[in-house]
């Protein structure tokens, strides 16, 4: 993709992948620019979401960000904290992600997930207002939704193997009571 294209796609907002009553909506920190020029979630070559979800059990094989839709026959679905686009999450403000994290709430309150997965334990702690998060299952509900802090499946997140993230991705399959599909 061209640098210019990139650039046009800043601030731009992607659907959510979502439907009522899911098993996990997973809530990226915000689209990059290679999601916004794309349409579709987790796009930049170098993320590990899709081939976490595959090695944690979500997915039977590894999904390519255009298939994302597929997501859904899974009780699978994507939103974001922060709906527009940046280079980097470090551009958001501790107020867009206060206002996402109030927008994420009216959104789970509608669609009913069983879980929500935030992948970013700084987006969560920021949007939820709890600086006390850790990864894993958090004490806070919304609604009967319970809340999963994920790590961030960036290529930029170092302290983190895929391998690593699948078994925290597999640990929230389990307590959401899902298959693993690579067993199928």
């Amino acid at each position: 993709m061209k640098p210019e294209e990139l650039a046009a796609a800043r601030d731009r907002v992607i659907p959510d992948v979502v439907a009522a009553d899911l098993g996990v909506l997973f809530c990226g920190i915000n689209p990059g620019l290679m999601s916004a020029a794309t349409g579709h979630h987790f796009a930049r070559p170098g993320n590990r979401f899709w081939p976490v979800l595959r090695l944690s059990g979500f997915t039977p094989r590894q999904l390519a960000p255009s298939e994302q839709c597929e997501l859904l026959t899974y009780g699978l679905g994507i939103t974001n904290v922060v709906a527009r686009a940046t280079a980097r999450a470090d551009e958001l403000s501790d107020e867009e992600y206060r206002e996402g994290g109030r927008r994420l709430v009216a959104k789970v309150e509608r669609l009913r997930p069983r879980w929500l997965a935030v992948v970013g334990i700084t987006a969560y702690r920021t949007a939820f207002g709890d600086r006390a998060a850790a990864i894993g299952p958090q004490p806070r509900t919304i609604g009967t939704t319970r809340l999963w802090a994920l790590p961030n499946p960036s290529g930029l997140n170092a302290h983190w193997t895929a391998q690593t993230m699948a078994e925290e991705f597999g640990r929230l399959r389990v307590a959401a009571g899902m298959p693993d599909r690579t067993q199928a």
